[in-house]
């Protein structure tokens, strides 16, 4: 994915949204950066991913598909995710997902599976928009 920035400090800290969230459980954290276009759609995506392999795996799921979504359709994938997770909901249309799915058996990863969600919504929350 060559949009999609890994790794150092600063990874999200260009990005116009930014947000950050961490697993109470697991202690895994995430940082985001977004850019997107004059239609909503998130055109650029930078991850500093500091988290156990499911976190790391989870936040790898969302940065393939993240791209080109609108932010509100990322903000009901996070609505989606967090029922999902947590055994309310349906499995949401989010590409991957299958690939983290085993892990929903273990409550204590739930945490890990949401991060990425979890601080795409906490970078529009900066910004006003809330989801």
């Amino acid at each position: 994915m060559t949009d999609q920035e890994k790794g150092g400090a600063g990874a999200a800290a260009s990005f116009p949204l930014r947000g950050e969230a961490r697993s109470s459980s697991c202690g895994s954290r995430l940082e985001l950066g977004m850019g997107t276009g004059v239609d909503d759609r998130v055109e650029r995506l930078g991850l500093r991913v500091q988290a156990c392999a499911i976190g790391q795996a989870s936040a790898a799921v969302f940065a393939e598909a993240a791209r080109g979504r609108t932010l509100e359709e990322i903000c009901l994938a996070a609505q989606e995710m967090q029922a999902w997770v947590t055994g309310g909901g349906p499995h949401p249309d989010w590409p991957g997902l299958d690939l983290i799915a085993a892990a929903r058996e273990y409550p204590a990863r739930h945490g890990a599976m949401l991060l990425a969600w979890k601080a795409a919504e906490h970078a529009m929350a900066e910004h006003g928009r809330r989801c």
